[in-house]
């Protein structure tokens, strides 16, 4: 019987072979610049175009708030952090914070349910079903000037909705939709439900697609019902996909301007109560001549969204990143 000679400097050798199997011109260094370099190729652009779109954008908006500034011209009086203590200290600001943080809440618990109950609803075979979903859809797909428009027009004194309520014997339910403070923010809240619950819905749809169909039959084996499937299997599964909706909808609740801007105009919204921060930086910067102010509530409302982004991310979306980072044992 033979056996295998047995080295004994120490697994040299294998050294050696796996040395040998990379080549004599791929070193560890080589293999490294070479992906950096990919890397720099392949990311280059992203990160030019983010530094020159966000980032330098930011920091001149930074710059601009330091002075008392009309929006032409080199800046001269520079003010220091006078326009940031004055945002700060504005009951205005705190006011429209207020509203924003409403909006943000009511966004979450009005929008959320509904999308998921019309998904699941959805997510059957039905007649009608994909009418029924571009039908959801479309309200997310037309234009904000053309939806605040219309409702602006269906929502006066005289607009179509008190018209109608009136023609249907519900004539002590018309009221002032728009400029009532008591119903304003309710109405708001309606038209960006109606706005945007299609595109919640749409996502959780795409989500529920993920969810492999052997657990909803090994559930219907078992003798489950269809809503003890949905609650137990697909909402938790959705779970992800519901999280990072929430993110986004917490973003838009935060720069919402446009439909409040156009259904409401500069000066109703503050007296009905919808004004966001968005609508306050325009009306107290560009419209009041004070280009410098502008850029401060700009900041501070960027600094803002972004630490309720971090936190979320932190506290929220953790989980759901790092079980998508690849690598991340080594």
């Amino acid at each position: 019987m033979t056996t295998a000679p047995v080295t004994t400097n120490g697994g040299s050798g294998a050294a050696k072979a796996s040395k040998a199997s990379r080549g004599p011109g791929r070193s560890k260094s080589a293999i490294g610049g070479r992906e950096r370099l990919e890397i720099a190729v392949l990311s280059g652009p992203a990160i030019l175009l983010f530094l020159t779109f966000v980032i330098f954008p930011v920091v001149m908006a930074a710059y601009y708030g330091f002075f008392k500034w009309k929006g032409y011209g080199i800046p001269t009086n520079f003010v220091g952090l006078q326009n940031y203590i004055t945002i700060l200290t504005d009951p205005e600001f705190h006011a429209v914070l207020g509203h924003n943080a409403i909006i943000l809440v009511a966004s979450l618990v009005l929008q959320g349910p509904v999308a998921l109950l019309l998904a699941l609803l959805l997510n059957k075979k039905m007649k009608g079903q994909s009418i029924i979903r571009v039908l959801i859809f479309i309200p997310y797909v037309i234009s904000e000037v053309i939806a605040g428009t219309a409702w602006s027009l269906l929502l006066q004194s005289q607009g179509g909705v008190n018209r109608l309520l009136n023609d249907i014997g519900l004539g002590s339910l018309a009221t002032d939709w728009i400029a009532n403070p008591k119903i304003a923010m309710a109405t708001l809240m309606g038209i960006l439900t109606w706005k945007y619950v299609g595109f919640a819905v749409i996502i959780f749809l795409a989500g529920m697609q993920g969810i492999p169909n052997e657990l909803m039959e090994a559930a219907k084996v078992d003798g489950a019902s269809y809503w003890q499937i949905q609650r137990r299997i697909t909402i938790p599964l959705l779970g992800p996909t519901i999280r990072m909706w929430a993110f986004l909808s917490i973003i838009g609740s935060l720069q919402l301007f446009d439909l409040v801007y156009i259904i409401w105009g500069q000066y109703i919204a503050s007296t009905a109560g919808t004004s966001t921060m968005a609508s306050y930086m325009v009306i107290n910067g560009r419209l009041a001549g004070n280009y410098g102010y502008g850029n401060a509530v700009a900041v501070v409302v960027f600094f803002i969204s972004l630490i309720i982004a971090l936190t979320y991310q932190r506290f929220v979306l953790r989980r759901d990143t790092e079980g998508a980072l690849t690598g991340g044992g080594k």
